[in-house]
């Protein structure tokens, strides 16, 4: 069998007219001769009567509380629902299907409730029913654990589930269906000229979704990378290619495209803030594992990390800056904070040794009286902090410096 795997998302489902776009790509493919197993989210977002958002708000009034365990199950009932209205929309135009939860797609996870990780795939049901069905309807987002309950992957799980069930399928493609045409080269509300992008190797998109692209999560685009399996991002309401994630082996004939292109796209992470420590009497060691140590073990999540002979400098998001400044202090540490930051990445394959891409970066950025508060780089992604206030500015002046409107 050919397989190919669908993921449709929460607005892909939302209203009938997009539910149609839906119907049109199953049968589009279909008639390409590909047996089809489509992953799908719940319907709509927050304030739709069944978007997960809206499934939590039934039960978070006042002093209510609902266990993991059970929040779960509620959960889960989101895509289930998406799952049945389409199932009975491919009933009415002679398509047969049917629908399969995580469960019996053969997902079996740990029981980390509300973000549970994929322990194996046992796929066995999908193959029997694709052998009588044209289409296996898999609700995306769950699976379960080892006592039978119903467990969630957390946000981006359906992204997950499709390529996850795409590798253990070894299906020819994973087709990642959203509201916008692809992958741009930035966020098209910022930047007005924000281009689609016809390919993207796994590392840069990996890259791009850790640093705040929120087309496909990070998570999905890592197992597809594991297994090899091509995916495409595309959008349900045209019927475009979308862009390409694969091994730069596999762009063929752009081979010499991706040669000549340093730098794929520009993304960010706003409200973030910068905290700076400097050693005061105590040794430099002690000093970087008092503050790392506290912040675990308060459970603060820290990123853009600078370790320096004399002290530490690293950020944090806003919303627990004000936690990590009280337990600092709480060690008799004196942390200078600095709030409302942003971290800006450019990020291309092909940064990686090639003299000048910081130089540019500094140059866009002090053309336009820009500060750089802090800088970081790896083989694909140059990372620098700017004052929230200046973020805007500096995604246009770095997008239009390496010409990626064109």
């Amino acid at each position: 069998m050919r397989i190919l795997v669908q993921k449709f998302g929460g607005t892909s489902l939302s209203t009938m007219e997009a539910r149609e776009h839906v119907i049109s790509h199953v049968r589009r493919e279909l008639d390409n001769g590909f047996r089809l197993v489509v992953v799908v989210s719940a319907m709509g977002r927050k304030g739709d009567p069944y978007a997960t958002d809206t499934l939590l708000d039934l039960v978070a009034e006042g002093d209510s509380y609902l266990p993991p365990r059970e929040q779960d199950l509620l959960m889960a009932c989101g895509e289930i629902i998406s799952a049945a209205k389409l199932c009975s929309l491919l009933a009415e135009r002679n398509i047969s299907s049917v629908v399969l939860t995580g469960a019996q797609a053969g997902f079996r996870t740990d029981s980390q409730f509300g973000n549970a990780r994929i322990l194996d795939i046992v796929p066995t049901r999908v193959l029997e029913e694709l052998q009588q069905k044209d289409v296996v309807i898999v609700t995306g987002f769950q699976g379960q654990n080892q006592g039978g309950d119903f467990t969630t992957l957390g946000r981006g799980g359906s992204d997950t589930s499709a390529t996850a069930l795409g590798a253990a399928l070894h299906a020819e493609m994973v087709d990642i269906y959203t509201d916008v045409n692809g992958i741009l080269t930035a966020d098209p509300r910022i930047v007005e000229d924000a281009k689609p992008l016809e390919y993207v190797s796994y590392a840069e998109i990996c890259n791009m979704a850790h640093q705040g692209a929120k087309v496909i999560h990070p998570r999905a685009v890592e197992i597809a990378m594991q297994a090899g399996i091509p995916v495409r991002v595309r959008s349900t309401f045209s019927q475009g290619e979308g862009t390409l994630v694969a091994n730069p082996e596999g762009f063929k004939d752009v081979q010499i495209g991706i040669v000549d292109r340093y730098v794929t796209g520009i993304a960010y992470v706003a409200n973030v803030t910068q905290i700076r420590v400097e050693s005061a009497g105590k040794g430099p060691d002690n000093l970087q594992l008092q503050v790392f140590k506290s912040m675990a073990e308060n459970d603060i999540s820290v990123d853009f990390i600078n370790v320096t002979p004399t002290g530490v400098v690293y950020t944090v998001f806003d919303k627990d800056s004000t936690k990590a400044e009280t337990v600092l202090k709480s060690l008799e540490l004196s942390p200078q904070i600095c709030t409302g930051c942003a971290k800006v990445s450019v990020i291309g394959g092909g940064i990686n040794g090639v003299p000048g891409i910081m130089a540019k970066i500094v140059e866009a950025l002090t053309e336009h009286g820009i500060q750089i508060l802090q800088s970081a780089d790896s083989n694909t992604t140059i990372w620098v902090l700017v004052h929230k206030d200046d973020m805007v500015q500096a995604l246009r002046a770095l997008h239009a410096k390496f010409e990626l409107g064109r």
